[in-house]
């Protein structure tokens, strides 16, 4: 079977009060119509057509991809008139799958019994609301069968009382659509081109059309306002959080987790409270994410505890350490097994060796800490002359006293021991202590400054 997806993204979704073309708002972010192509994909789609209209060269930049084929809308005029503009560039001998930029929840595995109804016929998504107010309502005949869908303001005070409705979504024939499309008008009270209208007209020669329920009716929930997309976005981090549940993670609130990529876990993990998980990270066993931190794109060994308020970025922590409360970790941070980041200590580039401790109050930046370092609180290291950046390098078993200042280029050998407030400029050797600071003198008789009368 030959799959071609049409997914409609050209309205301008005014109600959003945003200069942020609608299918550019995000969920997890990433941008709504991102999440239908994901899905497309999933669905393995040999051609995937994509309707653009307001705001069209954004779209296309955020979501350049040489296998898309796009083709525009100029004039918004109804679903009906947004297909027809794809007839062209689809397959005659393929079905095709109408999806919408905007509906970002739906999942492969939903749509893939519409496109196995499809093949021979019409096939409609409908969703059964306890609410149906705005939607097209699916009407059936006597026979319980596809009548036809009309829409809200078309409907009358019958026909407003059924809470099975349209989703939008539909899948049939490449062929039979370019044989009804074209025959759809506007005769209606939006004086638009409806895409459903082409199903009475495939009942009319004798066809079925066949109407899948989804199970939960969220999937097919499309974002018209910043309000559902709040709802939508809650909607997807818990579908998230649940599947992770399921693999045994541990957490203290479902609700107050936002995965936004991908996070993968092993044994007998647990998250707390506002925890942010940014593009792809991943947990080994028994790791503890205390509340209020920010993770992205980076790696926790087994046994770690990142402790509240800290954020890691494009960081690589190891086995059974501990980071913060209150750390910042920056692109680059590799540490090793044992190692201990404490509260306000921000690292940049820095490699630390096992067992290594920098415990508060400190910047370590483009530096490399053999094993068992001990920096005291205060240390940072100069790596930065106004033009360039240079490094810092520690052997191990290194003790940098509270209050140091290392500039560098500069190594500090194994077993080297800088002294309190001392100012490094130059090599320190093996075993060697260096002391750089200025000369104390007490001066007697000294008074203290008083206010003027």
């Amino acid at each position: 079977m030959t799959l071609n997806i049409v997914i409609l993204a050209a309205g301008q979704g005014s109600r959003m009060k945003s200069d942020t073309p609608k299918v550019l708002h995000t969920i997890a972010a990433k941008p709504l119509l991102g999440h239908v192509l994901d899905t497309a994909a999933a669905l393995q789609s040999d051609k995937t057509v994509v309707v653009y209209g307001h705001g069209g060269d954004q779209v296309r930049q955020a979501l350049a991809n040489n296998t898309l084929t796009w083709v525009e809308q100029v004039e918004q005029q109804g679903t009906g008139h947004a297909v027809l503009q794809t007839l062209p560039a689809l397959d005659n001998h393929a079905t095709a799958l109408i999806l919408y930029g905007d509906v970002p929840l739906l999942q492969a595995f939903t749509l893939q019994p519409l496109i196995a109804c499809a093949q021979q016929g019409p096939a409609l998504l409908s969703a059964v609301l306890a609410d149906p107010q705005g939607y097209g309502r699916v009407v059936r005949n006597e026979e319980g069968l596809f009548a036809r869908v009309v829409e809200q303001k078309d409907a009358n005070e019958h026909e407003r009382r059924i809470n099975e409705v349209n989703t939008g979504v539909m899948a049939m024939p490449v062929a039979m659509l370019k044989k009804y499309l074209p025959l759809v008008t506007n005769n209606n009270a939006q004086g638009e081109y409806y895409l459903p209208d082409v199903l009475p007209m495939a009942v009319a020669d004798g066809f079925a059309v066949q109407v899948v329920t989804v199970a939960d009716a969220v999937e097919t929930e499309g974002v018209n306002t910043r309000a559902q997309l709040a709802q939508l976005e809650r909607a997807y981090q818990l579908r998230q959080i649940k599947a992770l549940l399921e693999q045994g993670l541990g957490v203290a609130d479902p609700a107050r987790i936002d995965i936004r990529g991908s996070l993968t876990l092993g044994k007998n993990c647990f998250v707390d409270v506002n925890a942010v998980f940014e593009g792809d990270v991943v947990l080994g066993d028994n790791v503890t994410i205390e509340p209020n931190c920010v993770i992205r794109n980076s790696t926790i060994g087994s046994g770690s505890r990142i402790c509240a308020m800290s954020h890691l970025e494009q960081a690589s922590v190891g086995a059974s350490a501990t980071i913060g409360p209150f750390a910042r970790l920056r692109p680059g941070t590799e540490l090793a097994d044992k190692t201990k980041i404490g509260n306000f200590v921000e690292t940049k580039k820095a490699i630390l060796g096992e067992g290594s401790k920098v415990n508060h109050l400190s910047y370590i930046g483009d530096a490399v800490l053999g094993s068992g370092v001990n920096v005291g609180a205060g240390t940072i290291t100069c790596n930065y002359d106004g033009a360039n950046k240079f490094q810092t390098t520690m052997g191990d078993n290194v003790f940098i006293g509270s209050n140091s200042t290392l500039v560098a280029p500069v190594t500090i050998e194994t077993d080297g021991f800088v002294g309190a407030g001392s100012v490094v400029t130059k090599t320190v050797g093996q075993g060697e202590l260096a002391i750089g600071r200025g000369k104390q003198r007490n001066i007697s008789g000294w008074k203290r400054p008083e206010k003027n009368k």
